[in-house]
């Protein structure tokens, strides 16, 4: 290891408890985390982190290590805020080891009713120079998460001026097409009922539009960029894997994954990829960047950009075809068990008897062959795996460990 650079912590999204354990496992040193009604990315399904589990919940990332940060980044009401001091106490039980805010409301409930919780000032606030970051400073913050419309030579001139201050980045991920996400167009368009900036965006900006020209009603035009659709408002996602070197040698403290919402999959695979991205830096000093790309657009994505770090985008930072992302490679079952040779998994996607499929664990990533399927209620063999089914199955080539195992799909399709 290269003793002279710092070692980066790399921050991914817990949006359940599950996705916690999983994100440490595979490698990541923090993970943040919202609760319903405070969050910017409140789940919709799955398991909910709420008050009355995130103590549990911080105390598995502790039992391991590592950090959590709790987000508080709505633009709060009255209501909110009230909610928020009849929580505190039990917050302060919980122990994060800091709070990411961005409503100077929640600033003031924070420092009066958590004042032992250190301080993480949201993207939100448009962090873009340093006298901004030297504002919050002396307001007590230890960390700022800038803005993503800077460059890679503006963030290194914020290190430079405030060097004591800790820096976080996302790196990877959804991009809002709003300046620092902060964006009104949900709001409008689901007339009120959607307020991005409380948690409960839309994502308007993957909406499909058409024309309209007002004294034509109901004669409407496709808007097009060279035929390739009308999501005009989708940005492409965020990879800058290949850019883990300049931000290391900038100094940055933190490299923010997005996500909270996205599957188990998803946040198991980026992890694996940006951790051995950061340790192949900081032992070799160098990385494989075409291993590196090979590897996230196995994940689900909506093409790939580089934002503004490295100059300010143009059309081609657009996904104008489609809203969601796709993976190149599809999740086909997590992991459960091990008896023996024999492995009971969860199908999330179909598999069929002698597939030839790929094993990720935290440690491994090779290639197998399916060659028993046997279903767990009936117990006997089959030909399929089919979605949602619990299976037990036989490989040619087994796991060492297959606790936190995933399988995918070989190969890559929508490729973008």
């Amino acid at each position: 290891m290269n003793k002279n650079l710092k070692r980066p912590e790399l921050l991914l999204p817990a949006g359940s408890k599950e996705k916690l354990d999983y994100a440490i496992h595979y490698g990541a040193d923090a993970v943040y985390l919202g609760m319903v009604d405070f969050s910017l990315r409140a789940m919709r399904k799955g398991e909910l982190i709420t008050i009355d589990n995130l103590k549990d919940c911080i105390s598995l990332a502790h039992s391991m290590g590592k950090k959590v940060y709790l987000t508080l980044n709505i633009f709060a009401y009255n209501n909110d805020i009230k909610e928020m001091i009849g929580i505190a106490e039990r917050v302060n039980d919980a122990n994060p080891d800091a709070i990411l805010f961005s409503d100077f409301g929640v600033y003031n409930v924070i420092k009066k009713y958590m004042p032992k919780i250190p301080l993480h000032v949201s993207t939100q606030t448009n962090i873009l120079n340093y006298e901004a970051v030297r504002f919050w400073q002396d307001l007590g913050a230890v960390r700022v998460v800038l803005s993503r419309d800077l460059s890679l030579e503006q963030i290194a001139e914020i290190k430079e001026k405030v060097p004591e201050m800790e820096l976080e980045v996302f790196v990877h991920g959804a991009q809002c097409v709003s300046f620092s996400g902060r964006c009104l167009i949900s709001d409008y368009m689901t007339k009120g009922e959607r307020k991005a900036n409380h948690g409960n965006c839309s994502q308007s900006c993957r909406w499909s539009y058409k024309l309209v020209e007002e004294t034509r009603e109901g004669e409407y035009f496709d808007i097009e960029e060279n035929g390739r659709g009308t999501h005009i408002l989708s940005p492409k996602d965020l990879a800058l894997i290949n850019y883990i070197p300049q931000l290391i040698d900038i100094g940055i403290d933190s490299f923010k994954i997005e996500g909270r919402t996205k599957s188990l999959y998803y946040v198991s695979a980026v992890a694996k990829a940006y951790r051995k991205a950061i340790d192949d830096y900081l032992s070799t000093g160098k990385i494989d960047e075409e291993a590196n790309y090979n590897e996230i657009i196995k994940i689900g994505n909506r093409g790939y950009t580089t934002g503004f770090y490295l100059m300010k985008p143009d059309s081609e930072g657009y996904s104008y075809d489609i809203s969601k992302g796709l993976a190149g490679a599809d999740c086909l079952c997590v992991f459960m068990e091990q008896k023996d040779n024999m492995y009971k998994v969860l199908t999330k996607n179909k598999f069929h008897l002698n597939d030839e499929i790929e094993i990720i664990t935290p440690n491994e990533c090779f290639r197998t062959k399916v060659v028993k399927i046997i279903d767990d209620k009936a117990g006997e063999e089959r030909e399929l795996s089919n979605t949602n089914d619990i299976s037990w199955l036989e490989f040619s080539k087994n796991p060492q460990n297959s606790s936190y195992g995933l399988a995918r799909t070989i190969g890559v399709k929508n490729l973008r």
